[in-house]
């Protein structure tokens, strides 16, 4: 079957669509790990002691670079937060930080709070990120400024960053991997290489000179009560801003299902080595700008570090080229800090809509085995923010720090409950480490969102409530229309007669009262051959389906059918030409469809039903009926139920197997990969048949008396030995020795 135009292009853009069983290998070392989750946290030394100075140089003039110690709180509470993620992902390696936390610890609708404050974050990270990339490109290199001015060029610099982001993580994990990771190690040696230099030159070269102040810089005040409350005020704004410097930390808890196993010790070690990293850099860019008294400016640009760099190296051929190479590191981790929020976002989505509190589109995974729709929505609200506030991160600062505040307090908060409750050996340390963390973070929201309220914070703090209630509200619509299709019956309707030559497939997802009206429709149409048919996505949901499908006891067969790069309509496709292929066969495709409004159930719902039948009705002999099952008529108002559930009663016994074969049988040793399982109910016992693919055609295993043989499944690769023969024109083999072989 030809491509669509649109799958054509979205081959060409990302490559050829990866199959499931590739999942197991997309995981990330520990070296690349650091380089993609780090990114964020230690980027934020770029900025925040820049972000300190921006807020005390108007209040207290130059005195400002002498109350850089305030460095020691930020520095305090990166080792809080560093030690309270230690016990997140020693005790919930799934990844998901602190929406796992607070769900698991203070139930599904208080977690919510720690879901939108994680999504507000990874929003305002990507703008942050690029914002500031972009001001360390113009402080390399001014006189790209000039032409369209400075405000407009970081602006068109940074949306230009976020969609290239955007599009390098659709391409998927490992891609990802290989892309972020250098700019990790480039920016941390380079500016440890600079502080090293600086702090030998500041012992034994005589001292470090100030920095020559360009027109421009931030207003320098004069005031110099310490105690007055404008100076409180003042510095709790600078508190603040440098509260920035902790974003980002988080970001390998939020993640840990990316990591290599064993997850939760990888991640520990990748947690400490972060925070040393980030304070290391923190706190010898805040002495370096005490020493060279090196100013923010208005506009973002010459930035703090670009400044000590050029000062520290000096105008030497190879000060010069240790100055880009400073710059090259900044300029790269702080694009790529973003690429943070874009490993995080789209796990964190995803795990909040297999909740039902967003959209279950969000939980898919896409071409590529990434969370391709959360991806989508992450860039959309990027940009959205950028083109609103613009490119500067002192403007996009009051967005910031509330969000991922938020969430370090819940985390905190919620392992201090969870050692309470649990109570396992050394419990008390750590009741201490993460309460005193949710404590200490928590008073950061509380000032942040006093002092920024004007500048911003506002929004911030009135968007919270309206996404955590129409996340709430999102909920309870998704679990009303569970309720409705729920209930299963228990008697069928009486015995159809049979018509030659008819197949009918059903193609199902789950079991409740939409399916059953999909087998009824199925069964008016007297079919030669019924089969209930599940393409496997999900294997743990596909084994759910089966137990649940045997105690339904539907007296259908039930196909399992393997669907490694998650393309269902293709899938469908093939089956239905195989049916095809038999002479005079007709198959008719039934698709049970839940219905909802229009415009609710188009955001709620994908529409995979719609899509299956656009492409099999197009095959000749075939045909695709979608049966819908009204759920919004069910929810508003028809509520009454039948005395006696339909479809019942069990459907006559199928004939199993024709004992005629074709010549003897032989022994044989038969290696292949699983395409399709079919339980078929055979009086008291079971039948499974398991189609085994290879590269000399396929064979059917029966296996009697079985419903279920452990790894045996869709897609996993087996070997098997034992007498073949032929039943009806096809290869057989019953009850073989088998062995899984990956």
């Amino acid at each position: 079957m030809p491509e669509t135009f649109w799958y054509s292009v979205k081959r060409r853009l990302l490559g050829p669509p990866l199959v499931n069983d590739r999942l197991r290998t997309e995981r990330l070392s520990k070296p690349l790990g650091l380089g993609v989750l780090s990114c964020d946290g230690i980027s934020s030394a770029n900025y925040g002691s820049e972000l300190i100075l921006h807020e005390l140089l108007p209040f207290f003039g130059l005195a400002a670079f002498t109350l850089l110690p305030m460095t020691g709180v930020i520095l305090a509470g990166v080792a809080l937060v560093v030690l309270s993620y230690r016990e997140v992902v020693s005790v919930y390696t799934r990844a998901g930080g602190s929406y796992v936390v607070a769900r698991e610890n203070f139930g599904p609708r208080v977690a919510q709070v720690a879901a939108v404050a994680l999504m507000v974050d990874y929003v305002v990270t990507v703008a942050v990120q690029t914002a500031a990339g972009s001001q360390a490109i113009l402080s390399t290199f001014p006189a790209l400024a000039r032409p369209l001015g400075g405000t407009t060029t970081l602006l068109l610099i940074s949306v230009s960053a976020t969609l290239v982001m955007c599009y390098v993580n659709l391409l998927g994990v490992r891609e990802n991997g290989k892309t972020f990771a250098m700019p990790t190690y480039l920016f941390s040696g380079s500016v440890g290489l600079m502080i090293i230099v600086g702090i030998g030159r500041a012992a034994f070269g005589g001292g470090l000179p100030h920095v020559r102040w360009q027109p421009g810089p931030v207003p320098v005040g004069h005031h110099s009560g310490l105690l007055a409350f404008a100076a409180i005020y003042a510095l709790g704004r600078a508190f603040a801003n440098g509260g920035s410097s902790l974003t980002g930390i988080e970001a390998v808890s939020n993640a840990v299902s990316a990591l290599r196993p064993p997850e939760g010790r990888n991640a520990r070690h990748l947690l400490v080595t972060q925070g040393c990293i980030v304070a290391f850099l923190i706190a010898g860019i805040s002495w370096l700008a005490y020493a060279t008294h090196a100013p923010p400016y208005k506009n973002g640009f010459p930035t703090v570090l670009s400044q000590e760099a050029k000062l520290i190296f000096g105008h030497s051929a190879l000060g010069a080229a240790l100055f880009f190479l400073v710059q090259a590191g900044a300029i790269s981790i702080l694009f790529t800090g973003g690429n943070t929020s874009f490993s995080g976002f789209p796990f964190l989505t995803s795990f909040v809509a297999e909740d039902s509190f967003l959209p279950r589109w969000l939980s898919k995974r896409g071409h590529r085995l990434v969370f391709s729709n959360g991806i989508v929505v992450l860039t959309v609200a990027a940009l959205a923010l950028l083109l609103v506030v613009g490119a500067n991160t002192n403007n996009l600062v009051p967005f910031y720090a509330i969000g991922v505040f938020t969430g370090f307090a819940m985390a905190g908060f919620g392992m201090a409950r969870y050692h309470l409750r649990n109570k396992e050996p050394g419990w008390r340390r750590r009741l201490a480490i993460n309460f005193i963390g949710g404590v200490y973070t928590a008073l950061v929201v509380v000032i942040f969102s006093i002092v920024k309220f004007t500048e911003g914070a506002w929004l911030v703090v009135a968007v919270f409530p309206v996404l955590v209630f129409a996340f709430i509200r999102l909920n309870r619509q998704y679990r009303a229309e569970a309720a409705v299709v729920e209930e299963l019956g228990t008697t069928a309707p009486a015995d159809t007669a049979n018509h030659p030559r008819r197949t009918v497939l059903v193609l199902i997802d789950d079991v409740d009262l939409a399916v059953i009206a999909g087998l009824r429709y199925a069964r008016s149409l007297h079919p030669t051959d019924l089969r209930a048919v599940h393409f496997v996505v999900d294997q743990s949901r596909a084994d759910h389906l089966r137990e649940r499908w045997l105690r339904a006891d539907r007296g259908i067969p039930l196909d399992l059918i393997d669907c490694p790069d998650r393309r269902i309509e293709r899938a469908a496709a093939d089956l239905v030409v195989r049916e095809t292929c038999n002479p005079g066969a007709h198959v008719t495709v039934v698709l049970p469809r839940r219905s909802y409004t229009p415009l609710l159930g188009r955001l709620m719902h994908d529409r995979t039903a719609d899509k299956i039948a656009r492409v099999t009705s197009r095959i000749p002999r075939s045909a695709a009926t979608i049966v819908p099952f009204d759920v919004t008529a069910k929810l508003h108002g028809s509520h009454d139920r039948p005395a006696g559930p339909p479809d019942a009663r069990p459907l006559p016994t199928q004939v199993r197997k024709s004992r005629e074969t074709v010549g003897g049988p032989r022994r044989a040793v038969v290696s292949g990969r699983v395409h399709t399982i079919k339980i078929k109910q055979l009086e008291q016992s079971s039948i499974l048949a398991c189609t085994i693919t290879g590269s000399g055609g396929d064979i059917t295993a029966l296996f009697y008396g079985r419903a279920h043989i452990p790894g045996l499944r869709p897609g996993s690769n087996v070997r098997l030995t034992g007498a073949v023969s032929v039943n009806g024109g096809s290869l057989v083999m019953i009850n073989p020795a088998y062995e899984l072989t990956g």
